[in-house]
């Protein structure tokens, strides 16, 4: 692995460790030459299903867009990042448990919703105002009375 700071290829693993339930693999690496330390992830890599989007696009799926969409509704909210990690942990689980090799975006945002819902009824209310392009108060009222019950 190539290093971060300096670019030299040389940096060897000087301590590895299991990290999140034992689904991936943190190494810690030094520079040969530099002799900085930085730190890398492995995971198994999985074929997760095309997302088909309302127009008929699809599109790959990635694991940033979804955690930018969520940080976007959790942004000043008390929710830590472990707390994020764990709920795309869930989501991830569910899409590959569909076996299937496209999603619509729609069963996406409802996952997304249900897993913002137990994290935190604010950000929940954001990502479906926008997820359901309210037209006016009274889809939004409904939403609030329906986190409130």
């Amino acid at each position: 692995m190539k290093c971060p700071f300096c670019g030299h290829q040389d940096t060897p693993v000087v301590e590895t460790r299991l990290a999140e339930d034992g689904d991936l693999i943190r190494r810690r690496r030094q520079c040969g030459s530099c002799e900085k330390r930085f730190t890398t992830y492995e995971r198994p890599e999985v074929n997760f299903p095309a997302i088909v989007k309302k127009d008929g696009r699809r599109i790959e799926y990635e694991r940033v867009k979804l955690r930018a969409s969520m940080n976007l509704a959790l942004r000043k909210r008390p929710v830590s990042t472990e707390q994020v990690d764990s709920a795309i942990e869930r989501i991830e689980e569910k899409l590959l448990g569909f076996a299937q090799r496209e999603i619509v975006s729609s069963r996406l945002g409802e996952l997304v919703m249900r897993e913002l819902k137990k994290l935190d009824k604010v950000a929940y209310v954001r990502f479906a105002s926008v997820y359901r392009s309210f037209e006016d108060i009274d889809d939004f009222k409904l939403l609030v009375d329906e986190v409130n019950k």
